[in-house]
């Protein structure tokens, strides 16, 4: 994937950027809120292990939310992604379509379980990959 510019930060940077949205996304929905607003933040910690990927490996990537163009980019460039991983790119409808009124239905307790699930996998498949080669 082609880029115009040189991605900041390293793969840890992009990794400590993850678990930081994925503890948002673990926090009890406030009053007021939406799980709409907490599933973005599954999708961001989801993108971002990913984009840690990248910089693990030194590929580039284009700065985008879909995770299916992302994990493709991955597979591309001979990075094995396991199975579970996959199932993450239905992420993608929470980085704008799910916070936006009108353009979809609200968010269930149950869709932001699944949500969060499948954000920690990313999270912790990135972890594994990452931090057990520097080890």
């Amino acid at each position: 994937m082609s880029q115009d510019r040189l991605v900041p930060g390293s793969a840890e940077d992009w990794l400590a950027r993850a678990e930081g949205d994925l503890a948002l996304a673990r926090i009890p929905l406030p009053q007021g809120a939406f799980y709409e607003d907490l599933c973005f933040h599954a999708q961001q910690a989801a993108e971002k292990a990913i984009k840690a990927i990248y910089q693990h490996y030194g590929k580039s990537f284009r700065y985008t939310h879909d995770l299916d163009e992302l994990i493709t980019g991955l597979q591309n460039e001979g990075i094995i992604i396991p199975s579970e991983i996959m199932e993450a790119i239905l992420l993608t409808s929470y980085a704008w379509e799910a916070r936006y009124p009108g353009l979809s239905e609200p968010v269930t307790v149950e869709e932001y379980r699944e949500a969060l699930r499948q954000s920690e996998l990313v999270v912790n498949w990135a972890v594994r990959v990452i931090r057990e080669s520097i080890e």
